[in-house]
């Protein structure tokens, strides 16, 4: 029997525990999505305790909690922080099987030096380790970034964003990582929000173009395009329902977007119409800039009501939607494979259902301008567990290129979460080390070091363009 969380954990074979340690467990960390906030790095935010590192912001956490029964005082109330601490460390010590038990006990253990486990007979012992680190004049964001190993790190950024907290990062000396910003448009396309005419006229003032058209939308879309790319900007990302192919003329575009500016409602087609012009269009400059377009679907989001009235999003109440219809992804990269040449792009489903669809889709628009070109992206949300990374790195193996891989992103807003790289890569490795001790891959080190290497970090260095 194996100890608990051992130095060889998640690695079954001699052959896995020897991959891990000797080419990926110190290769550096690239983060090229998350949702950090830039200000907290900028400022190096020091954290008072345990709770407001670990519970603040984390849906994850507090899913599960709910799903415990605790009150949600406990949870995103009013309650002491140590009261929610207690009370997340009581239903940790039940998580058996679920990924937070890992992800919780390799963060205490790599950035609070703890090796025992956390529940409600430890939570008083950890409250206190914890804290006492955290008091530290120097254990604050920064040094979390620094000891995680990490080069660079890529925020989650609206067109309409000043960006002055990534110019702060950039011009201080004493702090090496680089923050770049990505560009996240959403709220630009999505015509049928309540909030997209008060979205437009935010969007006019910040760029000094007035928008009262399609044509005036997109100029005002090139300036900020203009501003993020001065700043470093080399990737894109949007949050998709799925992605939608309805093709359309420039008149009905220019009919639709005066009809939404007058606040009359649009049919479904219409808004859909009106998105995939948009995507159209930012695709086409995201291929003139080499920016890389990473496009995430599957989700369907704010499911409870009297909650997201509540808490508001991101607080916990999203699942996987099932309708992510393949052939309008194929015909979306099509169109503008048509229109312009596709950008280099990463594909990210929540439903693990669409893993061999994306990876089939990705097949038919390889080119020799980069290695894997189109990307089948990291097991994301729900999926970046176990068995989710093992299905996508199988899919992704049996009908494509795994050797040309962008390997794990956080896709977090802790500065915790980077040792879900090492999670990946005990994963990564494991998988490697059955594949070759079944004689399936020849063990040959020669070509096993590169392969992972190239995955934990080298790819993403070269696929986004970054320089380090």
């Amino acid at each position: 029997m194996n100890s608990f969380m051992n130095a060889n954990f998640l690695l079954d074979t001699n052959t896995a525990i020897r991959l891990y340690h000797s080419y990926a467990k110190d290769v550096p960390i690239l983060d090229y999505h998350c949702h950090i906030n830039p200000k907290e790095i900028a400022e190096d935010r020091h954290f008072e305790n345990i709770t407001q590192l670990w519970l603040g912001g984390d849906h994850y956490k507090w899913r599960f909690m709910r799903s415990c029964g605790v009150k949600e005082e406990l949870i995103t109330g009013n309650a002491s922080d140590k009261d929610k601490f207690f009370a997340w460390a009581k239903c940790l010590g039940v998580a058996i099987g679920n990924p937070l038990y890992h992800w919780s006990h390799l963060e205490l253990q790599r950035y609070f030096g703890y090796e025992g486990v956390l529940n409600h007979n430890t939570a008083e012992h950890v409250w206190e380790l914890c804290n006492q680190k955290l008091r530290q004049a120097d254990f604050g964001a920064r040094k979390l970034i620094t000891e995680s190993n990490v080069t660079l790190i890529c925020t989650t950024d609206d067109p309409i964003d000043s960006l002055e907290w990534h110019k702060k990062i950039k011009e201080d000396a004493t702090f090496s990582v680089q923050v770049l910003p990505a560009w996240r448009p959403d709220k630009a396309m999505n015509i049928e929000s309540p909030e997209f005419i008060d979205y437009i006229s935010l969007l006019a003032s910040v760029s000094n173009v007035p928008i009262s058209s399609f044509a005036s939308l997109k100029k005002a879309l090139l300036d900020r395009m203009d501003f993020f790319s001065s700043m470093g900007c080399l990737v894109s990302d949007h949050a998709l329902e799925y992605v939608m192919y309805a093709p359309s003329t420039e008149e009905e575009i220019e009919a639709i977007f005066s009809k939404r500016f007058h606040n009359l409602p649009l049919t479904n087609i219409e808004s859909l119409k009106f998105k995939t012009a948009f995507m159209l269009f930012v695709g086409e400059q995201y291929k003139k800039r080499n920016w890389v377009m990473q496009l995430h679907f599957g989700c369907k989001r704010n499911n409870n009501t009297n909650m997201y009235q509540a808490l508001g999003a991101d607080t916990g109440y999203d699942c996987i939607n099932n309708y992510t219809p393949s052939e309008q992804l194929a015909d979306f990269l099509n169109a503008l494979d048509t229109l312009c040449g596709l950008p280099k792009t990463v594909l990210y489903s929540l439903n693990p259902n669409d893993n061999e669809a994306i990876a089939s889709i990705i097949g038919c628009f390889q080119d020799s301008s980069a290695i894997s070109k189109i990307q089948h992206g990291s097991a994301w949300w729900f999926n970046d567990n176990k068995t989710g990374m093992e299905s996508q790195l199988i899919s992704l193996a049996n009908l494509g290129n795994l050797s040309g891989f962008v390997g794990m992103l956080t896709d977090s807003r802790s500065f915790l979460s980077y040792t879900r790289h090492e999670y990946f890569r005990r994963i990564l490795c494991n998988l490697f080390g059955h594949w070759i001790e079944n004689g399936e891959y020849p063990d040959d080190d020669e070509m096993l070091k590169p392969i992972i290497q190239n995955i934990c970090y080298d790819n993403a260095v070269k696929f986004f363009s970054f320089l380090l």
